[in-house]
């Protein structure tokens, strides 16, 4: 494979990675949307803030690797959305918080700054 070929690959793999991103934003808004519209019962609230928390999660550790190829400033704004993400869901589940506007909001911002 030509050097074209492997940047080729790289950059397939990467848009494979923010399109799947994407699609977990996507679902976690659409889940925190339903939160906002009264539509889930207690339990699936609770497994929605929980697929939430666990997506930031998973977002801070990626972003915690020195090899994420974003650059430090940027990953470091990121976490810290990230973590301000977990603390406001932790609050909803709580019963500390029932606005879930701002959640909804961030989360869109971010999956849309992936296209």
């Amino acid at each position: 494979m030509t050097l074209a070929g492997y940047d080729a690959e790289i950059e397939d793999s990467g848009r494979e990675a923010r399109s799947r991103e994407q699609q977990a934003l996507n679902h976690g808004i659409k889940l925190l949307q339903k939160i906002q519209s009264g539509a889930l019962a207690s339990s699936e609230e609770t497994d929605a803030l929980l697929y939430i928390r666990n997506l930031w999660t998973f977002f801070i550790q990626d972003l915690s690797n020195p090899r994420n190829g974003l650059p430090e400033q940027l990953r470091a704004q990121l976490i810290s959305i990230g973590l301000w993400v977990i603390k406001e869901a932790e609050r909803l589940r709580e019963g500390q918080l029932s606005d879930v506007s701002d959640l909804v909001a961030i989360n869109i911002v971010i999956r849309d700054s992936l296209a």
